[in-house]
């Protein structure tokens, strides 16, 4: 009997001696201070022909590789900056996918890491010009949404998008998110205005090609020389172009943020970066209040007055599909990113509890 009971207490005593030996196993979770998130790169992470992750990983730089947490490419890290790397992928589905992957990875603590994104992105020509950066407050989704073809709309409307849930263009009240993901996320404003505040002076490439480029359009801010202003993005899995889309991105932009955004950049990715790192606040993993949002210009997104816009598809992308600003907007983002990166990853006692303001 007396062994019987001494087996008993046995049995509990070794599963706790098991468990607390798993548990000094297990590593140690690697602390994160800032996430780099770009959205695609043309080869190899370092030594060939650039994309938007080539200068991180040679020039911050991020030289160790690590596995992918969710996805086809390797994460890079520097181990002194605590700074993490991510080829998130192109188009909101692909970097939702890989964001949340990243997210849940057991090999990091992210609780406290600042994100930035950035990436190439087109500009506006009534509010930037090519080889420009600009810090984003507001990222409107363009894809959720109705769509009527352009030769069946209504003679009254200015465009066949319409809101979801909404029977015309720009119905209000805007819709919530209801089943769908939202359509406007706001950023936090004091981090914004910190990084912009931060990077303004930041001296930008301007080379003969871009000053080419800029003479053929009339608008004011798109002759200026590139440099760093505040603006907000469009994203959209469809990459679209024309003057007469632009001014539905400006319209779009003004109906979501109740006239408080600017339609500045258009890019892909950046609503499903947003939308994974809110959805994995509920884990207690990250805080999406730390994000940052830089888009540098690589294009216009609409033509000068001397092409018609489907000439200026051809002309942007063709058969090489290298846009027109393509390498100046690469360094732009590099240039104005990593000072912000080198900021927060430098002084992190005073980073790591509170958001800069």
């Amino acid at each position: 009997m007396g062994a019987k009971i001494a087996k008993t207490l046995l049995l509990p005593a070794l599963l706790l001696a098991a468990l607390a030996g798993a548990a000094e196993a297990r590593p140690a979770r690697i602390p994160i201070r800032v996430v780099v998130v770009t959205t695609f790169e043309i080869g190899k992470d370092t030594g060939d022909a650039p994309g938007e992750f080539q200068a991180w990983a040679e020039r911050l730089p991020l030289k160790e590789a690590l596995a992918p947490s969710a996805g086809a490419r390797s994460l890079r890290y520097n181990a002194k900056k605590h700074v993490l790397g991510i080829v998130a992928g192109s188009g909101s589905i692909n970097a939702a996918a890989s964001t949340m992957g990243l997210g849940l990875d057991p090999r990091f603590d992210l609780s406290h890491a600042y994100w930035i994104i950035a990436g190439i992105a087109g500009i506006n020509p009534a509010q930037g010009s090519v080889g420009s950066a600009a810090w984003a407050e507001w990222v409107v989704d363009r894809d959720l949404s109705h769509e009527i073809d352009a030769r069946e709309i209504p003679p009254d409307w200015s465009t066949g998008v319409i809101p979801l849930n909404r029977v015309k263009p720009y119905q209000g009240p805007p819709p919530g998110p209801g089943i769908y993901s939202p359509n406007a996320y706001h950023l936090d404003p004091g981090l914004t205005a910190w990084a912009y505040s931060l990077t303004r002076d930041t001296p930008l490439d301007d080379t003969p090609a871009l000053q080419g480029i800029r003479a053929r359009y009339t608008q004011a801010e798109a002759g200026k020389p590139p440099h760093v202003i505040r603006g907000d993005e469009i994203t959209s899995m469809n990459w679209w172009t024309g003057p007469i889309m632009t001014k539905v991105a400006e319209d779009w932009m003004a109906y979501w943020t109740d006239g408080k955004g600017v339609s500045v950049t258009t890019a892909m990715e950046d609503s499903g970066v947003i939308r994974s790192l809110q959805l994995l606040e509920k884990t207690g993993r990250v805080d999406p209040r730390r994000v940052l949002v830089l888009r540098t210009a690589s294009n216009y997104s609409a033509p000068g007055p001397d092409q018609t816009a489907a000439q200026f598809v051809a002309s942007e992308i063709g058969p090489d599909h290298k846009l027109s600003a393509f390498v100046p907007a690469l360094e732009a983002a590099y240039k104005v990113g990593s000072r912000v990166v080198d900021e927060l990853s430098s002084h992190w006692p005073r980073y790591r509890g509170h958001l800069p303001n």
